[in-house]
């Protein structure tokens, strides 16, 4: 069987790793990789003894499929041109910076015929993927996602930078309306705001309380689901997952503590990344959908767009 030839389009800090995992990947040919940084397009390609572009479009011509990490304002743009040239396009979240633009890009994709997969890459979190059959029905969803300062994602509020991970997560496990947004949010060292909590509250009952900081001294990433006599507890980072279960209804303290079922699923220490970008060449060789398609990466920008507004309207209130 032809091997599926592919590159990567922005080889920064993220884009160098999707460089490096299609190489190890079977059935996939890595043709280049492009990047308006000539040396940085030439280090990564020598790496992997494949060609360098500046122009994108130029490696588009050569490919069947491509990563996109390029800065977010670009997305909407390489991703187009992507889809345009006839190319399956794996985009990183957010999946643009407008939902305007979002729209476009998933009616394009779904015009052509092709493969548009969004970049959420916790659905292929070890954790998630243990913890996904334990969980049913939530009713309160807690998320804590903090982590030191670094300049790149700065260009985008924490929302969007740090954020959309959790929102992709719960739309994935709530299927159901959102009824009502509230949220704050600050500005404390880049333009965008850099902390913000928002509070989720969907048609069936579930509220979600999400925090985001890229302004913390230490890292967390956590999401606990409590739901019906369960409670799981999923640690992206370890990663790794504990469930508390009920046996039962008890009658008191000491009963409680008899009747709760305790266990910690099995992880699968598959690299995320390597999972995400499995599963992309799957869905374009198999013709499949993808995982985490362009309209969930809409819908999650969708959600992001009402918890800006949310801030917004809390600041003009200060």
């Amino acid at each position: 069987m032809e091997k599926l030839k592919v590159g990567v389009i922005g080889v920064g800090s993220l884009g160098q790793h999707h460089a490096r995992v299609y190489s190890e990947l079977t059935g996939v040919r890595l043709v280049g990789v492009a990047d308006a940084d000539p040396e940085r397009a030439r280090d990564v390609a020598g790496r992997h003894k494949v060609a360098a572009f500046t122009d994108y479009r130029e490696l588009l011509a050569q490919v069947q499929a491509a990563s996109i990490a390029v800065p977010t304002s670009l997305h909407h743009r390489v991703a187009g041109d992507c889809l345009e040239a006839g190319v399956h396009a794996l985009v990183e979240k957010p999946i643009t910076a407008t939902v305007a633009q979002a729209v476009e890009l998933v009616s394009l994709a779904r015009a052509k015929g092709l493969k548009l997969q969004v970049g959420h890459i916790e659905r292929f979190n070890p954790a998630v993927r243990a913890a996904a059959e334990h969980i049913a029905d939530p009713k309160f969803i807690e998320v804590t996602r903090i982590a030191p300062f670094v300049a790149r994602g700065t260009d985008v509020p924490v929302v969007l930078d740090l954020m959309i991970h959790d929102i992709d997560i719960i739309l994935s496990f709530v299927r159901s309306g959102l009824e009502r947004v509230s949220a704050i949010g600050f500005s404390l060292v880049s333009d965008r705001e850099d902390i913000a909590n928002a509070r989720l509250e969907f048609a069936n009952g579930c509220t979600a309380n999400v925090t985001a900081s890229r302004i913390s001294t230490k890292k967390e990433r956590k999401i606990r689901f409590f739901q019906r006599n369960a409670y799981v507890n999923v640690d992206y980072m370890k990663p790794g997952v504990k469930i508390y279960r009920l046996r039962g209804q008890p009658k008191g303290a000491l009963e409680l503590a008899r009747m709760v079922d305790y266990r910690e699923p099995r992880i699968d220490k598959t690299e995320p990344l390597k999972a995400e970008l499995a599963a992309f060449v799957r869905c374009v060789a198999e013709g499949t959908e993808p995982l985490v398609t362009g309209e969930d990466g809409l819908r999650a920008l969708e959600v992001a767009g009402r918890i800006l507004e949310a801030m917004a309207e809390h600041r003009s209130k200060l």
